[in-house]
């Protein structure tokens, strides 16, 4: 048996890493969709791993670090690239397909010009990126500065939850919810949950960015300040969110019976939400109630997330531009198309552009993004081989 190498970008977009590939870099047998492209994939990232460390790949053992994107020239008419996104279970051989990584998408227009699928480069200025969002079929304009035609990496915006500055990305998530679709699944701004053997809990489920699930911290016995070890310590608080999470899967429509949760572990996202109040964050910032409107804590595959994804990002920011969700009345309630709240690593403002019919138009952020590593993964050849592995 041999390795082969296949070329390979490791970046950061946000506060996420990811190993990016272009679909015609891949080995013929995984340049499409099935089994054969998800064991290379988890086999580049290093899973399933009983240790959970993912020591012998790409991953960084965190639902954060875990991930995979994958390029190419779009088919769709007026967008430059098609865009996968692969949640890379850590000790599972599984990887989730069902939805997108809102972090990653700002590294995704740098990506795909790096690449050469961005014709017409801006030489210097903002270079707008239509990204067709492949998995949940919406559009993404990422938008990206250039100089002298190249991508300007380096600059002054800090993000919480990421150690050095770099050049901003703005990222415009277009209908994150189609006009046909229901906003809410369920046809309520706040249902009741009941969850057996856990409880009842008041609950505002939403489709935009990501299916989200959103409870009250107060119903959950939590004061919406708390950090990463805080939950993930807690064996049995992770089992009751996952718990929640799949009941709240079936209601929202997204599944059918409890045990299909297990293989959707991207989809449905659950945070709790609670009013602005001052906490220290992990990196010992301190962030006062006046900084933020709200408060909010985000799981993801399983755990605490250590700042906020950017998607349950825009399920926030819409959810907090309706009137009358848990999410509204928490940042103090009435019309508002932006709010900045609070999360483990410090704050974040996202903002949404909704008619009177609660359909959403745009979602917006800010993001930054960097080439970390270029040029080549290696993988043992059978994880790759239809013949030898199926």
């Amino acid at each position: 048996m041999k390795q082969i190498k296949i070329p390979a970008t490791y970046m950061r977009g946000g506060t996420s890493k990811g190993v990016f590939f272009r679909i015609e870099d891949l080995p013929k047998a995984a340049q499409k969709a099935g089994e054969v492209r998800d064991k290379l994939l988890l086999r580049v990232v290093g899973s399933p791993d009983p240790y959970s460390k993912q020591i012998d790949g790409m991953g960084g053992a965190t639902s954060s670090t875990s991930k995979t994107v994958l390029i190419k020239k779009s088919s769709k008419p007026d967008h430059d690239i098609d865009y996968y996104f692969g949640q890379v279970a850590i000790d599972k051989p599984f990887m989730d397909w069902s939805g997108n990584c809102g972090n990653l998408s700002s590294a995704v227009g740098p990506f795909a010009i790096k690449s050469g699928y961005v014709d017409n480069l801006v030489q210097d200025g903002i270079q707008t990126v239509k990204i067709w969002q492949a998995n949940i079929k919406k559009t993404i304009l990422c938008y990206v500065s250039m100089k002298d035609a190249e991508v300007q990496e380096i600059g002054d915006y800090e993000i919480d939850g990421v150690a050095f500055p770099a050049a901003e990305i703005g990222l415009e998530f277009v209908a994150p919810v189609d006009p046909s679709e229901a906003l809410f699944p369920t046809g309520n701004l706040i249902d009741i949950l009941e969850v057996p053997q856990v409880g009842t809990f008041k609950a505002t489920m939403i489709m935009a960015g990501i299916p989200t699930i959103f409870l009250s911290a107060e119903d959950l016995g939590y004061t919406g300040c708390e950090l990463q070890n805080d939950i993930n310590s807690d064996k049995e608080a992770l089992k009751k969110f996952e718990t929640i999470r799949a009941y709240g899967a079936i209601k929202m429509g997204l599944i059918d019976n409890i045990e299909e949760a297990k293989t959707r572990a991207h989809t449905p996202k659950i945070a709790f939400v609670s009013k602005p109040q001052d906490y220290t964050a992990s990196s010992g910032k301190k962030i006062t109630k006046k900084d933020i409107d709200l408060n909010v804590r985000a799981l993801s595959m399983g755990l605490l997330h250590h700042a906020m994804m950017g998607t349950a990002s825009v399920a926030i920011g819409v959810a907090a531009c309706v009137e009358g969700t848990l999410v509204n009345l928490v940042s103090g309630g009435g019309k508002k198309d932006t709010v900045t709240f609070g999360h483990p690593s410090g704050t974040l403002k996202v903002g949404a552009i909704i008619d009177k019919k609660n359909r959403v138009e745009r979602a917006s952020m800010s993001r930054s993004a960097r080439i970390i590593m270029d040029g080549f993964v290696y993988v043992p050849s059978n994880y790759y081989n239809h013949e030898s592995t199926i």
